[in-house]
């Protein structure tokens, strides 16, 4: 390709839009000029309108259209000579695509291409046909280098417009002259409509299988503003420039993508899959950036492959664990952060009173996108509430509340179960050391944003506002009930972790599924909760075989992870022996559950009972006195003695059910009972 005659509009004064025909008519008369005068029927007819008036200089009107082409085409090709000019093509090319649209849109141009090409009979036009445009193509406004019809023939199949899906070529099975061009239909919509310039106008519809991304509507302005500082370093960047967008929502880095090709004047369009051939024109004809939509697991990398055509700026939607290379080498990353608690407040300001939305904004620390869902949400349970009259424009924070505490039962999938049941205060009978250790531990975790803000440089670095508890004790001294009432407490949603579906026999999909759930309750501000937590964080041992090295690899990777854990962590357990040491470092409280004294199995009893017994104080007391139950086997006798009464509980059932309880632990029940 000549270098000195690049194929731009060059305008000059005495030329203009009008003074060429369309570059598919300038083709089509060259063909008809060929024609033989005994030629007869309607394609002939056809094909001899598109002949060229003469030219004033009696120079071949064909030749002159096409020089004038070259200077500026018209209007109709405004798409055809942009994606001529993005992707530097020769003439040849140019000519061959705009017969290849032309069949597209003129059912006419069809019949005539396929009548010219009897007995192949191809509609579209093959590379024998374009071939015998030769003479026309290396005269004095042709680009190419040959002077042959080979020469014409090496340059469609080995040129740009092929190599980057402008169009294709079907039939390969067929001789050389017999393949027709084809340009995918996305395509050539664009290319017949392209979009009008960045940023204006209406984008049209996606290419099949891939999605526009919508810009965030009620993003704050912190947000906005870090968008647009990452549009700018990533234009920096230059052609080729890839950003990778972390959230552990799928749909916040989407957004987030959205937001930066908007600061940057284009549209944002994700694709899932490898890209199709010619998408690489079609996203510079439509203003449209590229979004590569993944979701990696630890240690897993992904290799951004090109797309043939497209040399520009790069986005890719993924989620917090993996690693993005592209051409080996690893790219930019901007993990979306929260909103500011300032900010936060405002937006739910636009649902709740000042007073409310402030607390409610410096309280929980959602995302803009959650924000919004927990307002619908709060906004549909008030309109099916009793007294409602169908007008819930505006919220409570109780119902905000009760929103949050719901949270979305599938934001966890298949690795957590939701635990709905709210425990009040007085369900939780523990002594008052107890009691002041999971007062302390609720507070750690209502201040944990900022809590390292006012502090000295040591303590501000590194500081994530995780929140990792330990809470050690025998079986049925509350452990469960205490997470409950912390989560009760705080007004956030209870997850317990499916060890089962976590857990996967095959190497690297625990870690992968551990990833997601983690990545996932760091979004949904969710507590956490790992029941019997030293199957999951046991002692690594030594490495005897491989199964005890993967099993260590596992324990690393949990002890590193929860370490960086942004959300609320609890584990419980029988015993603390039972963890690796260095895993207690890594905790910011570890809360023993003794089994409970007198006084405390005395409320435990009153608390399960009620109203519904005819215990006097004096069989209270001794039952409390000398049956050691934890408040779970308390539990269990209550509602058995429950299941053996028809009216309120005696002392002789609820005798009976102990001493079963008792002989179910393979104890001997005491003799003074």
């Amino acid at each position: 390709m000549n270098a000195s005659d690049p194929l731009v509009w060059q305008p000059t004064a005495a030329s203009t839009a009008a003074d060429a025909p369309p570059l598919h008519r300038i083709a089509l008369a060259a063909l008809a000029a060929g024609l033989p005068a005994a030629a007869q029927g309607t394609e002939a007819d056809w094909l001899r309108a598109q002949v060229l008036p003469p030219d004033a200089g009696d120079d071949d009107p064909v030749a002159v259209a096409l020089r004038r082409w070259l200077l500026q085409p018209p209007p109709a090709d405004a798409g055809l000579h942009a994606a001529a000019t993005l992707l530097d093509l020769d003439i040849a090319e140019t000519v061959a695509t705009a017969l290849a649209l032309a069949v597209e849109f003129d059912a006419m141009a069809g019949r005539a291409l396929a009548w010219l090409q009897a007995p192949v009979g191809a509609a579209r036009p093959t590379l024998g046909l374009l071939a015998s445009l030769a003479p026309l193509l290396v005269g004095p406004a042709a680009r190419m280098g040959g002077s042959t019809e080979a020469d014409l023939l090496a340059t469609l199949c080995h040129g740009r417009a092929r190599s980057c899906g402008l169009w294709q070529l079907d039939g390969e099975a067929r001789p050389l002259t017999e393949q027709a061009l084809q340009v995918p239909q996305p395509l050539a919509l664009a290319l017949q409509r392209p979009a009008a310039a960045p940023g204006s106008g209406k984008a049209m519809a996606a290419w099949p299988g891939l999605r526009w991304l919508d810009a965030p509507t009620g993003w704050p302005p912190s947000l906005h503003q870090a968008a647009r500082v990452q549009a700018e370093a990533l234009q920096a960047l230059g052609p080729g420039g890839v950003l990778v967008l972390r959230s552990g929502d799928p749909r916040e880095a989407r957004q987030a993508a959205a937001a930066v090709a908007a600061a940057l004047g284009w549209r944002a369009i994700g694709l899932e899959a490898s890209a199709p051939a010619g998408l690489g024109p079609w996203l510079g004809l439509q203003y449209a950036l590229p979004v590569t939509l993944v979701e990696l697991a630890p240690g897993e990398s992904l290799r951004l492959g090109p797309v043939p055509g497209w040399n520009g700026l790069r986005l890719v939607a993924a989620g917090i664990d993996g690693q993005v290379l592209a051409d080996g080498d690893p790219v930019a990353e901007w993990t979306v952060p929260l909103p500011l608690p300032g900010e936060r407040a405002a937006l739910w300001s636009v649902y709740l009173p000042d007073d409310a939305a402030q607390r409610v904004g410096r309280r929980h620390r959602h995302s803009a996108l959650q924000i919004e869902q927990l307002a619908r949400t709060a906004r549909h349970t008030a309109r099916l509430g009793p007294a409602s009259s169908g007008d819930a424009a505006q919220l409570t924070e109780a119902l905000v509340r009760q929103a949050t505490r719901q949270g979305s039962h599938g934001a966890l999938g298949t690795l957590a179960q939701w635990l709905p049941d709210l425990v009040p205060d007085a369900a939780l009978v523990v002594s008052p050391t107890l009691r002041d250790a999971l007062d302390a531990l609720r507070r750690r975790c209502e201040r944990r944003e900022g809590l390292a803000d006012a502090l000295g440089p040591s303590a501000r670095t590194r500081y994530r506002p995780g929140v990792r508890a330990l809470l050690v004790g025998a079986s049925g001294t509350g452990k469960t009930l205490a997470v409950g009432w912390l989560a009760s407490q705080l007004g956030l949603p209870l997850y317990r972790v499916d060890l089962a579906s976590v857990s996967s026999k095959y190497i690297g999909e625990t870690e992968k599924n551990l990833a997601q759930l983690f990545a996932r309750a760091e979004h949904a501000e969710v507590v956490l909760l790992f029941d019997e937590a030293d199957s999951l964080f046991g002692k690594r041992t030594e490495v005897k075989d491989a199964n005890d090295r993967f099993a260590n690899q596992q324990t690393n990777y949990l002890l590193q992870r929860i370490e960086s854990f942004d959300g609320i962590a609890l584990l419980t357990s029988n015993s603390r022996a039972r963890f690796d040491a260095a895993f207690t470092r890594r905790l910011d409280a570890i809360i023993d559950f003794p089994a409970p004294g007198p006084d405390e199995r005395r409320r435990l009893w009153l608390a399960h009972l009620g109203m519904h017994h005819r215990l006097d104080d004096g069989q209270l007391n001794r039952i409390a006195a000398i049956c050691d139950l934890a408040g779970g086997h308390i539990r269990n006798a209550t509602l058995a003695a429950v299941a053996a009464t028809v009216a309120a509980v005696d002392y002789a059932a609820l005798r009976a059910a102990i001493e079963a309880e008792y002989r179910k632990l393979g104890r001997q029940p005491p003799a003074a009972l």
